[in-house]
């Protein structure tokens, strides 16, 4: 268990906000302007929690074109794909109770940080945040190991304060790696197998089983 001073870091993307919708539909644009056939639907849900770089280099094999696809995605993710998402039902309410409780709350996610800002800025609860941690737009801090340790450095915090919360295998990686206590969430884009062998230390639900898990 928890105490009030620990510090609960949030992934973004399958954790509090589904952005299914716009990120597919902006990886599908950048599909579009590079003239290449998009993946099917289904098959771009998985693309949700990796870096774009990390998802568009098999495909393209080639540095230019990656980041050419990297920025057609950001073209329509600036003007329409960050508004382009739903947020989780009990969600707020989750966050909102476990800040009275004392806990510090970030936003640790591989998305692009100016981007990431803008969206929990405009969340109903984003003030609930201390900070958002993100993606440099360059690519040079993209993975979660490495977005971890810059949410530790920037909050000055310790290894044994620290949770992360998250739906992707990279999030469990991400805080292994630090040795930091997690848990794995059921209703993102990860699924129970995938936190499972990631070696989640816990699994939720719903929104409202972290208010016993933590």
């Amino acid at each position: 268990m928890s105490t009030a001073h620990d510090v609960l870091f949030f992934d973004l993307d399958g954790t509090l906000i589904d952005s299914a919708v716009g990120i597919t539909r902006c990886i599908t644009h950048a599909f579009e302007r590079m003239q290449q056939v998009a993946p099917p639907l289904e098959a771009l849900r998985s693309w949700i929690g990796p870096s774009l770089r990390t998802s568009f280099g098999p495909v393209f094999n080639d540095a230019d074109k990656v980041e050419q696809a990297v920025e057609f995605y950001r073209e329509r993710f600036d003007t329409d794909g960050w508004r382009e998402h739903d947020v989780f039902d009990d969600i707020e309410d989750t966050v909102r109770t476990l800040k009275a409780r004392g806990h510090r709350l970030a936003v640790v996610t591989a998305k692009n940080e100016p981007h990431a800002r803008r969206i929990v800025e405009h969340l109903p609860f984003g003030d609930c945040f201390d900070d958002v941690i993100g993606a440099t737009p360059d690519g040079s801090r993209s993975s979660k190991p490495q977005l971890v340790a810059e949410a530790l450095s920037r909050l000055s915090l310790r290894l044994a304060q620290c949770w992360m919360i998250g739906d992707r295998r990279m999030d469990i990686e991400g805080a292994r790696h630090h040795g930091l206590r997690n848990i794995g969430v059921l209703w993102g884009f990860g699924g129970a197998e995938e936190l499972r062998q990631a070696g989640a230390g816990a699994l939720a639900e719903r929104p409202t089983d972290l208010l016993a898990l933590i």
